[in-house]
């Protein structure tokens, strides 16, 4: 690895040891029945220059980007919480001006960077070096030919390529992830494409399940029961083969499928300042001009009690599990679409289920580190799954 030296220790201190104190004291903090989530995860631009299949923020009437004052406030009211991690999402959050500010005011925090990569060049490359409390997870979706498709561009796979290689060279620690979808399943379980990762010095490799949300939802993407469990014994496997660590947000270190959400792990907060179980429900009773967080979660009806009834209805992905039973979880609160496109809640109704991470069979993880990592830190980081 050619990792920088204060990269390395900021992902130790502000990511490892700060990131399982916040876990502890979240755990604490239920157990009296107080709620604040372990983490953040922010969308602070809906920009993007991409047009992704499944993706959330496609066909919004009116793109939305979080406030530099906003974000900072949440970042601050966060911290006095004891939680320092967050994941900044998009849109493409690198089409966002106020990103590399709110990375050096608040150096004592490490974020988690989604993005496509397109813009990632090596100069953005060296800013977040320099910042070195950044971890960019960038997107593959796909090879030459699946990820113009996917990804609604042109020459992505190059292109994220290229910005793969400027975050290692700049010695970043570098993950990147796919969204495993029929079209790239035997791509993302292969050898080579994992090899590939190790030799250009990726430090990690994240696996999400396809989501079948947004405009262009494409739900024949969706993974079958037999590819799931398939997937979940291909990172099993992968966690004792290669030298790079092997993420996922979706089974506890016995191998149950779980909900972040549900689990109260982590929530969303979309780039208009509403607040959302995660990313792929698009549904909201609270808004950051409500009042502080603190109190917003210990008093939202909708998301305390999205934690007691989910594990109710699946150990999956309530999304994709039974989006019926959803939409009358939503009418039931009275919970506003927030997705941009006023349809949500018909597109719900419409859809048919689809396999979801809690339909594989129960998988335990064998290794001494990951089972320790689940039990005792934070699930993938806790992010939606």
């Amino acid at each position: 690895m050619n990792t920088d030296k204060r990269c390395l220790r900021k992902f130790i201190f502000n990511m490892g040891i700060k990131g399982v104190r916040a876990f502890k004291r979240h755990q604490k903090a239920l157990k009296k029945g107080e709620f604040f989530p372990a983490f953040h995860f922010l969308s602070v631009t809906d920009n993007c220059n991409l047009h992704c299949q499944g993706c959330w923020i496609t066909g919004k009437k009116e793109n939305a980007s979080m406030s530099a004052d906003d974000l900072d406030r949440i970042i601050t009211e966060t911290k006095s919480k004891g939680s320092y991690f967050f994941g900044i999402l998009g849109g493409e959050p690198l089409m966002y001006k106020p990103l590399f500010d709110i990375f050096e005011k608040h150096d004592d925090c490490y974020f988690q960077l989604f993005t496509n990569g397109t813009l990632l060049s090596p100069d953005v490359a060296e800013r977040l070096r320099k910042c070195a409390n950044v971890t960019p997870l960038i997107s593959f979706e796909g090879d030459e030919q699946v990820a113009d498709i996917r990804r609604g561009g042109k020459d992505v796979f190059q292109r994220t390529s290229k910005a793969v290689e400027a975050a290692t060279k700049a010695g970043l620690i570098t993950g990147v992830a796919i969204s495993v979808c029929k079209s790239n399943f035997d791509m993302a379980t292969s050898h080579e494409f994992i090899q590939s990762l190790i030799d250009r010095k990726v430090s990690y490799l994240w696996y999400y399940i396809f989501r079948p949300v947004g405009e262009n939802a494409s739900p024949q993407l969706a993974l079958s029961v037999e590819q799931i469990t398939a997937l979940r014994k291909h990172l099993i496997a992968a966690r004792s083969k290669y030298p790079l660590a092997i993420i996922d947000t979706y089974w506890n270190e016995k191998g149950e499928g779980f909900c972040p959400a549900a689990k109260g792990l982590s929530h969303h907060i979309n780039a208009s300042g509403y607040i959302e179980p995660c990313p792929v429900i698009q549904f909201a009773r609270d808004h950051i001009s409500d009042g502080k967080l603190e109190t917003i979660y210990q008093q939202s009806a909708f998301l305390n009690n999205f934690r007691t009834e989910i594990p109710k209805q699946t150990n999956g992905c309530i999304v994709m599990d039974n989006p019926q039973w959803l939409v009358d979880y939503i009418d039931k609160h009275g919970a506003a679409d927030t997705s941009g496109r006023d349809n949500e809640r018909e597109r719900l109704l419409a859809m048919k289920p689809v396999s979801s991470h809690g339909s594989c069979e129960v998988i335990p993880e064998r290794g001494f580190m990951y089972k320790f990592a689940k039990k005792h830190a934070f699930f993938g980081l806790g992010a939606y799954g």
